[in-house]
């Protein structure tokens, strides 16, 4: 009778070890689809909000100023943008995270769907993020009259201008970060 020496606690896992835990870490992925659903019922969600935001908005227009007929139609761009931005996040997260989405049975299909990389989701994002701050801010001030409030206005800006200079670092990170003197 032969005796195996057991292994020492030392020693490196087994390749089928490892090979069992890269093919779990890798199916978890996975776990990230309910997430993109969810999104995506969220986008739902704003949908019915923009439908019923629209519809108030042509029901009382015409006894509106035209300060108020901008701040509503700022309000429709605002949750639009949001739209775009869940969007954005759905379609690069899930071909950036979970699986490659086959574009090929589908010529109407946008061609940013498989080309947003991890850098151009951020630059997106904070875009996105900088331009519905934007819109704060100007219906802040669109609404000046009504109702001035110099410390909500001064935030409003200070936080807008946190939006744009992070967005401008990220941009100018990702630039120099990404160029790794290929050109």
């Amino acid at each position: 009778m032969s005796e195996q020496l057991a292994p020492t606690p030392s020693s490196p896992p087994t390749p089928r070890i490892m090979r069992g835990f890269e093919y779990v870490l890798f199916n978890s992925r996975w776990m990230m689809a309910p997430f993109y659903v969810g999104l995506v019922v969220a986008l739902a969600v704003l949908l019915l909000k923009f439908a019923r935001m629209l519809w108030e908005f042509v029901l009382h227009a015409s006894g509106y100023k035209s300060t108020e007929v901008i701040l509503d139609a700022l309000a429709l761009i605002d949750v639009t943008l949001v739209a775009n931005l869940i969007l954005i996040v759905v379609f690069s997260g899930y071909e950036n995270f979970v699986s490659r989405i086959d574009t090929s049975g589908n010529p109407n299909w946008p061609i940013w769907i498989t080309k947003i990389d991890f850098a151009g989701l951020k630059q997106k994002l904070l875009a996105s993020i900088v331009a519905i701050s934007a819109i704060h801010v100007l219906e802040a001030f669109l609404n000046i009259d009504a109702a001035f409030d110099a410390t909500r206005m001064t935030w409003l800006v200070a936080v807008h201008l946190v939006f744009v200079i992070s967005a401008l670092l990220l941009a100018l990170s990702d630039r120099l970060g990404g160029d790794h003197g290929d050109g």
